[in-house]
């Protein structure tokens, strides 16, 4: 990213090289279609989703990556799914290079609008 922090998620993603815009704006898509009442903003430098006023997901580009952060629970609760993907803590590593799993991105956010909602 360029050294200038980004105030919206369309300036962070517009600070990505064509190719990398192009998966973060389909993790966007899929976060934006499946939790539409969700609030957009730049959290920890990244986009951030909250819902109830508590955060739903994080994601954020890298040079060889998508990071995407569903925590508390969105992790252990797909862990088995997850798992083919490089992890750390609260986090799991999507590579460019590969297609987005954008239907599990879609079930995770899921269940995560609906921990938030119940909450």
């Amino acid at each position: 990213m360029k050294e200038k922090k980004a105030i919206t998620v369309s300036e962070y993603i517009r600070s990505f090289p064509k190719t990398t815009q192009i998966l973060l704006k389909q993790v966007r898509a899929v976060i934006q279609q499946t939790a539409p009442e969700a609030e957009e903003l730049i959290g920890y430098g990244m986009p951030c989703y909250k819902l109830n006023k508590k955060p739903l997901v994080y994601f954020a580009g890298y040079a060889n990556h998508i990071g995407f952060y569903a925590t508390p629970n969105g992790h252990e609760k797909f862990a088995k799914e997850l798992s083919i993907y490089k992890q750390g803590k609260g986090s799991v590593q999507f590579p460019i290079d590969k297609p987005m799993p954008l239907a599990l991105i879609q079930k995770i956010v899921a269940f995560r609008v609906k921990e938030n909602l119940k909450k």
